[in-house]
């Protein structure tokens, strides 16, 4: 599972390596995270408490951080989590940096994320919490069937948690 690599048309999705820390880490920012329930690290060693733990939940099988990189030039552009992975329903996530905004990259994603998931677990539907003021993140979770079928409060703002069928074959 280690070496797992997928792909769309215009990104390399492959599992976090911890050499793809300095560029996660310089992507993250306060706009990023303002739809997230987790704030910016403030340094790097920070940082390294938390990909570290990204490292076992990989080995173990339970948990599933990506890291996104332009086809073209390798440049980074985000990270997929897919949490919870052995439950039925397991968890989407994704952030992307400023500049891969609003150009389609996260319906892409995702939807790559969920043929994977799909054909990989026994996957019941996915869950996929999105800010209720995140009209994007919305709008990818609906064009994957996704239906509202309930709400979180953390202290940033509410969320809407869809359901997204998994894709079958």
């Amino acid at each position: 599972m280690r070496h797992l690599q997928l792909s769309t048309r215009r990104a390399s999705i492959r599992l976090f390596v911890p050499e793809d820390a300095p560029d996660i880490f310089a992507s993250i920012s306060p706009e990023i995270t303002r739809h997230m329930a987790w704030d910016p690290p403030e340094t790097e060693a920070a940082f390294a408490d938390v990909w570290r733990s990204w490292l076992k939940t990989i080995e173990d099988g339970s948990e599933f951080h990506f890291v996104v990189r332009s086809r073209n030039d390798d440049r980074f552009l985000g990270v997929i989590g897919v949490h919870a992975a052995l439950t039925g329903t397991p968890e989407l996530g994704i952030w992307l940096r400023s500049e891969a905004h609003g150009l389609g990259f996260g319906r892409e994603l995702i939807g790559t994320i969920i043929g994977w998931a799909s054909e990989s677990f026994p996957i019941r539907y996915f869950e996929y919490p999105v800010a209720e003021e995140n009209i994007a993140s919305r709008r990818i979770a609906e064009a994957y069937g996704g239906e509202v079928r309930g709400h979180r409060t953390n202290p940033k703002y509410r969320s809407l948690v869809y359901h997204i069928p998994p894709m079958r074959a």
